[in-house]
């Protein structure tokens, strides 16, 4: 999905870089923002600067798999032209999950006589 654009951009990297910067910054520190925002962005001076040292980042997403990326390292994967995820990437993952989630609850449904929907799930 697209991440849509959010209110008060500045104040809450502000609040955000404080608070980090109370305990340290790293430079493993920052922010997703979404992308729409970054016109809007009118730091302080400290903000700025941190960011200039590397002590400090904003990620600007457009996406969220521009996010999820960035947050695992790991590259979110679009469906093929079959309908598939990847291997190895987090939608995979997920869906991967998903799947044997939904599998455990048939099988669950199953063992208590429930055999309503009984179609199979497995990938």
């Amino acid at each position: 999905g697209e991440v849509q654009a959010i209110g008060g951009v500045n104040e809450k990297i502000e609040g955000y870089f404080d608070v980090c910067s109370a305990k340290g910054l790293t430079g493993e520190q920052g922010v997703l923002i979404p992308a729409t925002n970054v016109q809007h962005l009118v730091l302080r001076e400290d903000v700025v600067e941190a960011i200039s040292e590397g002590k400090f980042a904003i990620y600007p997403v457009r996406t969220i798999d521009e996010g999820i990326e960035i947050l695992t390292g790991v590259k979110a994967g679009e469906r093929d032209s079959g309908g598939n995820f990847p291997e190895g990437t987090v939608n995979r993952r997920v869906e991967d999950r998903l799947i044997a989630f939904a599998n455990r609850a048939k099988m669950f449904a199953r063992s208590r006589g429930d055999d309503r929907n009984n179609d199979k799930l497995t990938s």
